[in-house]
């Protein structure tokens, strides 16, 4: 048997235990006042009502309790055959809050009657009445000290069930505390470890972005500086040709020199950069 079913079995015993003391607490009820001592079993009324009342609150809690397992139970049938089941209770709870009503009803009629016959005797004179008057004083003396101890008791088992009830609460939230912060540290260690890897990797970024930088700015100087060379040559080359150009306009060299000099530049600046000689041929051009 499972879980569920367990606790159903266990909520339908308490049902039928709570019962049958709730109706013998009504049929004490209904009984007040007829043994002929109305006024003792007065102070006795409020003790059994309270029972009574405490006992119907406990039916009150079973069927909300039994609602709820009603639901969680693993066959349809099993559902179906816990719901009529609540719904017989809750008529069986109806019919019990009537007797009580009823019961209380009958408990003052009968009092008021056993007072009205005591009354009677006592207002009768003679011996007899005095001694029945100091008796009852008496007895309702020790009835209403033992009810009062009663009560007092009662109310002292009240608040130590209530005083059980919210230790097992505090221990349960303490219980889902523990859990929840176990639950977060094991979340806390798998984001540790993440966050070390995450900065493993920036940190692999950011050198890889530092050497990224310093290979941009080196090929990009050596870029100016090939520029700048070829622009140097280029300039030097036109200025070589201006001078070859005003030359041959004047007249003071021929074709044999400009051929000359063009290749003896030419050689200069290929002896200097450690480059072959390609223009050789310029000078049988010219």
């Amino acid at each position: 048997m499972d879980e569920v079913a367990q606790a159903v079995e266990d909520v339908k015993r308490t049902w039928d235990q709570t019962v049958v003391q709730i109706e013998d607490h009504i049929k004490e009820i209904q009984s007040c006042g007829k043994s002929g001592k109305g006024i003792q079993e007065v102070n006795s009324l409020p003790r059994l009502n309270s029972a009574a009342q405490d006992g119907l609150a406990l039916l009150r809690s079973l069927q909300f309790r039994f609602d709820l397992l009603a639901q969680q139970l693993p066959t349809e049938e099993e559902v179906v055959s816990a719901l009529a089941v609540l719904s017989s209770w809750k008529e069986q709870y109806l019919r019990l809050h009537s007797s009580l009503r009823n019961a209380n009803l009958q408990a003052k009629n009968n009092i008021r009657e056993a007072a009205q016959e005591e009354r009677e005797l006592l207002l009768g004179g003679g011996e007899e009445s005095t001694i029945r008057r100091r008796n009852l004083q008496t007895k309702a003396g020790m009835t209403s000290a033992a009810e009062s101890i009663t009560e007092s008791l009662r109310r002292t088992r009240q608040l130590m069930v209530q005083e059980v009830e919210r230790s097992v609460n505090t221990l349960v939230t303490f219980e889902e505390s523990t859990g929840v912060l176990k639950k977060a540290e094991s979340e806390y260690k798998g984001q540790r470890s993440l966050l070390m890897h995450t900065r493993r990797l920036l940190s692999t970024m950011q050198r890889q972005d530092v050497m990224d930088r310093v290979i941009m700015v080196a090929g990009f100087l050596i870029f100016i500086f090939a520029v700048f060379y070829v622009v140097s040559k280029r300039i030097g080359l036109l200025a070589l040709q201006r001078k070859i150009v005003t030359a041959i306009k004047s007249g003071s060299m021929g074709h044999e020199d400009v051929g000359k000099e063009l290749s003896k530049s030419i050689n200069k600046d290929h002896l200097t950069t450690g480059q072959p000689n390609i223009l050789l041929h310029v000078n049988d051009e010219l």
